[in-house]
């Protein structure tokens, strides 16, 4: 499985102490994440995108399929 990142935005916290997290959109309904690997990641999980949008639960990345995807496409 190709994971294909078509765009990537970070939210960084601000002075209110907002909670940063990443919105990453896909191609793919099935997504895997890692939590960017290395020391700070979590183990891989596979997250399923059953409507538009899923966020993992180790690493609160947020997954957005894109519009040229279509709800029924993927695995």
């Amino acid at each position: 499985m190709a994971i294909v990142h078509t765009a990537r935005e970070v939210f960084m916290s601000d002075s209110a102490g907002a909670i940063d997290f990443e919105m990453i959109q896909v191609r793919e309904r099935t997504v895997a994440c890692d939590g960017g690997g290395g020391p700070l990641g979590h183990p891989r999980v596979y997250l399923k995108i059953e409507d538009r949008e899923v966020t993992c639960p180790y690493c609160s990345r947020h997954y957005v399929l894109t519009g040229n995807a279509t709800p029924g496409e993927g695995h």
